[in-house]
């Protein structure tokens, strides 16, 4: 898993607070301040958010092996502001393997991602069109749904880097995806993870196949 790890020290080392602020639509914290979750998916005020309430606790301190993680870029000047995963993520709504739901939470607003750095309401729409493949030998075929990826992602994002905007240009292996390309630029990486969850993606049977795999 060296790849693996080589890979996401170089994401954490090229992303700093206000990247992380722009894709998740929350604004850049004053200098000195640390973001909290509440920062990201806002409830409505509760009984003990009254005036008259006592204060909040402070948040725990990190724990000393997410100080050490190789994801975080110890020359940022910024590093003290930037929220841990921990922090970040807490209270959204997870998967069957404890991941992030990511299309739950933009869906419950939870999240207001934008389409693109650099733009304040995105420049993109949602395409509400399935592409599917069908080379994918015995496996049932892949059902590619554009409207999850466009309600929060410009089509600048995937074309032409990723995928030529034509069908049947692009020939994709599982391997290319768990090495970081295609679609494995975010899956496995931000987006859910495949292991153990090939039925996300290999959704449409073949025909005259077995109803279940």
């Amino acid at each position: 898993m060296r790849w693996l790890t080589e890979r996401w020290r170089r994401v954490g080392h090229g992303m700093g607070i206000a990247a992380l602020c722009a894709l998740l639509g929350v604004a850049s914290p004053p200098a000195g301040a640390r973001l909290h979750a509440a920062q990201i998916s806002p409830e409505p005020a509760a009984a003990n958010d009254r005036a008259d309430a006592p204060p909040a606790p402070a948040p725990a301190p990190v724990p000393a092996e997410e100080l050490r993680s190789p994801l975080y870029d110890r020359s940022n000047a910024d590093l003290e502001r930037l929220q841990t995963p921990r922090e970040a993520m807490q209270g959204l709504p997870r998967d069957a393997d404890g991941k992030v739901e990511w299309m739950t939470a933009l869906r419950k607003g939870a999240i207001t991602p934008r389409g693109k750095l650099g733009t304040a309401d995105g420049d993109h729409l949602a395409i509400d069109l399935d592409v599917i493949m069908r080379n994918t030998k015995q496996m049932p075929y892949v059902r590619f749904p554009h409207r999850a990826h466009t309600e929060w992602l410009a089509c600048s994002n995937c074309h032409p880097a990723l995928f030529e905007a034509r069908a049947g240009s692009t020939q994709i292996k599982m391997e290319d995806i768990f090495r970081g390309r295609f679609c494995g630029t975010c899956h496995d990486r931000v987006a859910f993870i495949t292991h153990r969850n090939c039925y996300r993606c290999h959704s449409v049977p073949q025909p005259n196949a077995p109803a279940a795999y």
